[in-house]
């Protein structure tokens, strides 16, 4: 079994961590409609970069 040398310090290991932030999601503005959506992600709405792509339904709940 593998078994370190040395202990590693608070700052090492910190900074080893640094980077395992978990973040958000990216979020957009669509150019067109004004709706907020993920990157690189068509809206509800069906637009992506200022283009609709296609036509949603109208849902009856």
């Amino acid at each position: 079994m593998a078994v370190q040398q040395n202990r590693k310090t608070r700052s090492r290991r910190d900074m080893r961590r640094s980077h395992d932030a978990i973040t958000g999601p990216t979020l957009s503005v669509d150019q067109t409609t004004g709706e907020i959506h993920r990157r690189h992600h068509v809206t509800k709405d069906g637009f992506y970069r200022g283009r609709q792509l296609f036509t949603v339904a109208a849902v009856d709940a």
